[in-house]
């Protein structure tokens, strides 16, 4: 961390000042931020390889992994983040169709069903982001693979898509191509599940109204535009293979629904991990309009795992605890949190705070090897100047991400105590009291992974705040 105790010369230096008097009086000490016993710069660590592996072996990640990384589009440089968020989203089609197939009484239908709806949305929402992004970068924009009916004369192929004609005018018929494959379609035709699925078609017209092309999954798709070629990118067939898990003899009507909403969760993980690799990409490259929507988009995606995992909330409680232990989840000398089972999970946690190191290549600096506040005094002049815009939305980004990240695992902490009870926190460490410090509570309570931008807008903060106090001094003596 950069040295804090800096004086007003340098502030003087790095902003106009309206007021010499005040400006050389400014002596600013930042107050340390309150400290937890043991709570350091810290880096998660994963479960053992025994605990991580069962998790995996449960999920059937190694093979839902193929699927996220096989490349058939050479030229689509996105592919690699699209497929695993499509995946996702396929994926919340057959734990909608789960869901409404629980046969038990006491299943909280109506606020699943809620609560399902709206996880749809958000990740609708994101993959409308991602397209948006896609047709603004010159490099990306066009590579997607679509189905463009205009184009063959409305001429029909059979390949296991459908294809509906809507008469919008007299003058205008639009041709719209749904996926076969999907399982959203199949649930616009089950009564139970009818009116979530027709909300589903609704959200994917409305999100991708500014995007080039339209998802092809039974959306009206009035403005009649080409649709992405969804089952050869998504594959639903061969993701929804992967419904039944190792342990699908357990009778247990939780079972189904966890190991699916894990999947889920996982393939969004995975979408992580590669809009990391292009947020790098794109700052090595100066292209800092772009990465910044890419921070934020990061900061969304924490923002959609915290949701994911609040679906555990409305498990019954105690289904959930006698699957726990017929799953055998918890071994005698396991201590750490569940979350850490998950290898992707620790891995997109590091590479996020490992953006902190782009920062001096962002503000066009070297980290001062004295620790000196050479970092801190190029993030004061980038905010006080405001030339640069595009770098200040991108450390702007960057800190959004942060807090989302943390917001994600202090709500896991939580949600772990509602879900299995404080005892069973208790037993595992994971406790309320902050200064027991286990791998949990530190991600959230350790220090800012951006000091230098902390400490240049606490130093901005306390100049206008003498600034301004010196002009109501002196329009009081008036």
């Amino acid at each position: 961390m950069v040295g804090l105790d800096c004086k007003a010369k340098m502030v003087s230096s790095d902003l106009p000042s309206k007021s010499p008097r005040l400006s050389n009086k400014l002596h600013v000490q930042i107050p340390s931020a309150t400290t937890f016993r043991g709570v350091t710069n810290f880096s998660p660590v994963s479960a053992s390889d025994s605990s991580c592996s069962a998790y995996e072996h449960y999920l059937r990640l190694p093979e839902l992994r193929k699927l996220w990384t096989c490349k058939e589009f050479p030229d689509w440089k996105n592919e690699s983040i699209f497929k695993p968020a499509l995946q996702a989203l396929e994926i919340t089609f057959r734990l909608i169709s789960t869901v409404l197939s629980d046969p038990r009484p006491y299943a909280s239908r109506r606020e699943w069903k809620r609560r399902l709806e709206s996880l749809a949305t958000s990740q609708i929402e994101l993959i409308a982001i991602l397209c948006e992004d896609e047709e603004e970068g010159g490099h990306t924009r066009g590579t997607a693979p679509i189905v463009d009916l205009r184009s063959s004369n409305g001429i029909l192929g059979r390949d296991g898509s459908c294809a509906e004609v809507w008469k919008v005018s007299p003058e205008t018929t639009v041709v719209n191509r749904t996926s076969e494959a999907s399982l959203l379609p199949l649930l616009s035709t089950w009564q139970k599940s009818e009116d979530i699925a027709r909300k589903i078609f609704y959200s994917i017209e409305c999100e991708m109204r500014p995007c080039p092309y339209t998802l092809g999954l039974g959306e009206p798709n009035l403005a009649g535009k080409p649709n992405l070629d969804y089952d050869a990118v998504c594959k639903p067939s061969d993701v929804h293979s992967l419904k039944k898990n190792p342990y699908d003899h357990i009778n247990n009507h939780e079972n189904q629904t966890l190991y699916t909403t894990h999947q889920i969760l996982e393939s969004w993980i995975q979408a992580v991990k590669e809009l990391v690799k292009r947020v790098i990409e794109r700052i090595g490259s100066k292209k800092f309009d772009m990465a910044s929507s890419d921070c934020y988009l990061l900061e969304r995606i924490w923002k959609l795992l915290s949701e994911i995992e609040d679906l555990h909330l409305l498990m019954d409680p105690d289904d959930f605890l006698r699957l726990k232990n017929q799953l055998l989840m918890r071994s005698l000398d396991e201590s750490e949190a569940f979350c850490f089972r998950s290898r992707a999970l620790v891995e997109i946690t590091k590479s996020c705070k490992d953006l902190k190191h782009k920062v001096p290549e962002i503000l066009g600096v070297e980290v001062d090897p004295k620790g000196g506040p050479r970092i801190q005094e190029a993030a004061m002049r980038l905010y006080s100047e405001k030339k640069d815009f595009e770098k200040i939305s991108l450390l702007q980004g960057l800190q959004a991400m942060e807090a989302a990240l943390k917001r994600f695992f202090y709500g896991y902490k939580q949600l772990l105590t509602v879900v299995m009870g404080s005892v069973e926190a208790r037993g595992n460490r994971v406790l309320v009291n902050p200064e027991t410090c286990d791998s949990l509570s530190q991600l959230f309570l350790e220090p800012t992974y951006f000091p230098s931008l902390d400490a240049a807008k606490t130093f901005l903060g306390e100049f206008w705040s003498h600034e301004f106090s010196g002009l109501e001094k002196g329009n009081r003596r008036q």
